[in-house]
């Protein structure tokens, strides 16, 4: 085959991008050790950015979104993998400066492709995707910083999104007691049977940004929106807690931040990021995903759909009415 069908984001007149799904050829994929046939991807937020134009994700157009990828090796110019073999790719410059997984195949190089862990469907792999190895991350994050989930509620703001529909599955899975804060109240059954002890009304968490200090609630927090609403869970943490960041969708900048929560109540924040994160670190991530962090009730995120259904989900993920997961079949 030396065609094969993709998303293909143009820009038609300034400042006007369009999706559409069309017919390219394997020869004018980007250069790269590894050419992977794709048979699953995922649809995430920063997707939808690149597909709607967005500079600070991707400069250059047209274009094929897509931060990952799941499939079979077909051809491997450093001998590193052999055609037939299951891996994943996610991260790196894959869908955002480089023709992503929205499409049949990914040319990338070798030093971004993960063997499939042993014991994870390349389906369930791209359940999770990005957003599920983010989850996993900051999880893991908090433990190390000390997590004990006898202290008390722990926190995941942005609860009805991708990262944060996983990380209520796998703090639940964990043994943790969650609140869920969302903008999408009408979702309070959704997260409920996710495992969330307690909906939060967004607009609640914004309450006091005038304030240095709030009453302390949280053992920890996952953060996937930003902003003041983030600056305002820091003010909230118990002593000696920590929050991870991992998001900005509400704000990348926090107004009225100080030192105080820092040096009154010894709290932290912790950055996670999974983009740019050192092969190694993910693979022991994927593989504590596969294994003693494996999550049976994964299908309770997921919405999949095909390939050509892909410009509408576009819309409904900018627009906010995406929840969960949004996996994408690419056959």
């Amino acid at each position: 085959m030396t065609s094969f069908k993709a998303l293909w984001v143009t820009e038609s007149s300034p400042g006007v991008f369009d999706q559409a799904v069309v017919e390219r050829r394997i020869e004018d994929l980007p250069p790269g050790e590894v050419l992977i046939r794709v048979r699953w991807s995922s649809l995430n937020y920063k997707d939808a950015l690149s597909a709607s134009g967005n500079r600070a994700v991707t400069r250059e157009y047209p274009h094929t979104p897509g931060i990952d990828a799941a499939g079979e090796v077909v051809e491997c110019s450093t001998g590193e993998f052999q055609p037939g073999e299951e891996v994943l790719v996610t991260g790196y410059d894959l869908g955002a400066n480089h023709a992503g997984g929205l499409a049949q195949y990914v040319r990338v190089p070798a030093a971004w492709v993960l063997r499939r862990p042993e014991g994870l469907p390349l389906r369930e792999a791209m359940l999770l995707g990005t957003a599920g190895l983010t989850a996993g991350l900051c999880i893991d994050k908090l433990q190390r910083m000390g997590l004990d989930a006898a202290a008390g509620p722990v926190l995941v703001t942005g609860a009805c999104g991708g990262v944060g529909s996983v990380a209520v599955l796998l703090l639940t899975r964990l043994g943790y007691t969650v609140a869920a804060s969302t903008g999408k109240l009408e979702q309070a059954e959704f997260l409920h049977r996710l495992g969330a002890q307690q909906i939060i009304d967004r607009t609640l968490l914004r309450d006091g940004t005038d304030k240095p200090l709030l009453k302390m609630r949280w053992a920890g927090a996952v953060d996937t929106v930003g902003g003041d609403i983030l600056f305002n869970v820091v003010k909230s943490l118990q002593y000696g807690a920590s929050v991870t960041c991992c998001g900005l969708t509400a704000s990348a900048a926090m107004s009225r931040a100080s030192v105080l929560p820092f040096i009154l109540r010894g709290v932290n924040l912790l950055g996670v990021d999974s983009v740019e994160l050192p092969l190694a670190t993910k693979a022991a991530m994927w593989e504590k995903l596969a294994g003693p962090w494996r999550l049976d009730n994964l299908e309770l995120v997921c919405h999949e759909i095909g390939l050509e259904e892909l410009p509408d989900a576009v819309y409904r993920i900018l627009a906010g009415r995406m929840v969960g997961r949004t996996l994408v079949r690419i056959d």
